[in-house]
């Protein structure tokens, strides 16, 4: 078990990882005095796997446990869904000093986040991510968000959670797609903050393929230490956290343009992770070999980097939508392998590199 503080200004929490945390998860979290319910918002699958022993724990802690289930998948990320769960809040008489757990992948924390961040002005989170996408990212740093039709993450709020529970032994039961998509932003940390989560990746290769528990809360924790760093240093997303974005420039384009039906974001990660490796090497800034690198790595770990031609009109219509985006898109290029930087990049640049593609 391994323990990782996030220390954001007036704030610090901790991201506990470890195998079989839930079973004791009230060993793991801060002081409870005074509240009265805990809210569990989670989808149906989820529950039926890690409700009960989470529960449990909130009652060894006094308190009451109340399920809240939402839809599966990206349609749970809406203001419609989130307006359920504020009726459902109002009629249970939640109060600000009750307290709502995210039970779930990052769709399910951050539509909690969001919805603990506005109901009441603002009621305490506890994230419980059960995919490895968001044992490694979405659970941490505070960024909630639902979607409009327009775009991905444009309603939202920063609302830190008093606490993040990590239990790697959820990654077990996840399918072998959803797994892969985790992978992808294990490689985002790697090839922009810690190249030593690389090695790792291929000298454990085997054990990662196997989802072996050890291997796993290393990853998870120095994913977690990597991040915690950078929200630390910049909890409002206005200078080096942007570096997290690694890929996502394009990835969050695709998966607008797809209707969030198609490539998951782990696997449209993978996408804009090459194109930036190739927009990077176009334009002079990536070493050369950098788009081959990319490309070994993330076939070694199964995420397909391809898929069908895009069309630029489309994309660049996308990323106008982008919330980062200010006259021109803007991406984090890496010169070499963890040295990242951010470039605002010409729209007829951008087009000539999908052209080529």
């Amino acid at each position: 078990m391994i323990r990782v503080p996030v220390a954001v200004p007036g704030r610090e929490y901790e991201v506990v990882v470890g195998a079989g945390i839930l079973d004791e998860a009230e060993r793991f979290l801060p002081h409870m005095e005074g509240r009265d319910k805990a809210f569990i918002v989670a989808d149906t699958t989820v529950a039926g796997l890690y409700q009960e022993p989470l529960a449990d724990a909130m009652s060894r802690l006094g308190l009451t446990t109340v399920s809240l289930h939402v839809p599966q998948g990206e349609d749970a990320k809406t203001l419609q869904v989130a307006g359920v769960l504020y009726q459902q809040l109002a009629l249970q008489e939640a109060h600000r000093g009750d307290v709502l757990l995210a039970l779930g992948g990052g769709v399910t924390g951050d539509l909690t986040g969001f919805v603990a961040a506005t109901y009441m002005r603002g009621l305490p989170v506890i994230q419980v991510p059960t995919t490895l996408l968001a044992q490694v990212d979405a659970a941490i740093g505070g960024k909630t968000a639902v979607n409009l039709p327009e775009g991905k993450n444009l309603v939202g709020a920063f609302h830190q959670p008093i606490a993040v529970l990590a239990d790697v032994a959820t990654l077990a039961t996840l399918p072998d797609r959803e797994f892969r998509s985790g992978l992808a932003e294990v490689a985002k940390y790697g090839l922009t903050i810690d190249p030593a989560i690389l090695e790792t990746l291929e000298a454990e290769a085997d054990r990662v393929r196997d989802r072996d528990s050890g291997v796993l809360e290393d990853l998870v924790a120095r994913c977690a230490r990597a991040k915690a760093a950078t929200v630390a240093a910049d909890e409002r997303d206005e200078g080096g956290r942007l570096l997290l974005n690694y890929g996502h420039t394009l990835g969050h384009a695709l998966e607008r343009i797809e209707s969030y039906r198609g490539r998951s974001h782990g696997e449209a990660v993978a996408v804009g992770m090459v194109f930036a490796a190739r927009l990077a090497e176009s334009m002079g800034i990536g070493e050369p070999g950098l788009v081959a690198f990319h490309h070994r790595l993330l076939k070694g770990l199964g995420l397909d980097d391809t898929g069908p031609a895009l069309d630029p009109d489309q994309v660049l219509e996308a990323m106008r939508l982008d919330k980062k985006y200010s006259t021109r898109p803007r991406f984090v290029l890496l010169e070499a392998v963890g040295r990242p930087r951010i470039v605002a990049v010409d729209e007829s640049v951008v087009r000539e590199v999908l052209e080529t593609e």
